[in-house]
């Protein structure tokens, strides 16, 4: 799973990386070394007249049929597996491919058989570029005319390095699949589909991080910070 991620690089770097057209004005985009599910972060989507284009929407998919804006159930993961036929997912998945960047994200470690004791760790590019994940977005209306943007993030099994962790990691793209990933150039379903795996072990970099980062209502760079086991 992905359920906490840290984005705090400026919005000028991530416009050079994700190579984003500079006719587009800065985003209110605030660092943050505590992202969480139904918080606003930065999204890139294929606009066909514009272009690559960022976009603010909010982490958990909300999908465009819904009735009501909170749903019964969790979307701010999608799993990659049978994710072309999930209700919620197989659109967006179709039509609504996006890319999610982030500084990097955290998962926890079970340290006893419940999982009752977690230690959190911090998982970043070992290059220290901007991570890009896989990411789908959709678009809801409201009865009054409210228009929510939103997102979730695809994960799949974890790498060997990832395994230790967590049996599960979000998919990581790199920048020669960006462009099948948006719909930028053709691609079939079955080519998008094969873009959903493992990222390679040398691609990532961990390190253990203070229990504080479990706490959403913190945030600041300490929490990335890498604490002695």
């Amino acid at each position: 799973m992905c359920g906490r991620a840290r984005l705090a690089s400026d919005y000028s770097e991530i416009r050079i990386q994700l190579e984003l057209g500079d006719q587009f004005a800065a985003p209110n985009l605030r660092p943050t070394w505590n992202l969480a599910p139904t918080q606003t972060s930065l999204v890139v989507v294929h606009d066909p007249a514009g272009g690559r284009t960022p976009l603010m929407a909010r982490w958990s998919l909300l999908p465009f049929w819904s009735k009501e804006e909170k749903l019964p159930w969790a979307t701010f993961n999608a799993k990659a597996e049978g994710i072309e036929s999930k209700p919620a997912f197989r659109e967006p998945f179709r039509k609504r491919r996006c890319l999610v960047p982030v500084d990097g994200f955290y998962e926890w470690k079970k340290l006893d058989p419940k999982g009752k004791e977690k230690q959190p760790w911090a998982i970043g590019r070992a290059d220290g570029r901007i991570m890009t994940l896989a990411g789908l977005w959709d678009r809801w209306s409201s009865p009054a005319g409210e228009t929510i943007h939103s997102f979730t993030v695809i994960t799949t099994t974890a790498n060997e390095v990832m395994r230790g962790i967590h049996d599960r990691m979000p998919v990581i793209l790199e920048p020669d699949a960006w462009p099948r990933w948006l719909g930028e150039t053709p691609a079939a379903l079955d080519e998008v589909q094969a873009l959903l795996v493992p990222c390679p072990d040398s691609v990532l970099k961990l390190w253990p991080v203070g229990r504080a980062v479990g706490n959403t209502r913190n945030d600041g760079p300490e929490l990335a910070e890498p604490v002695a086991l």
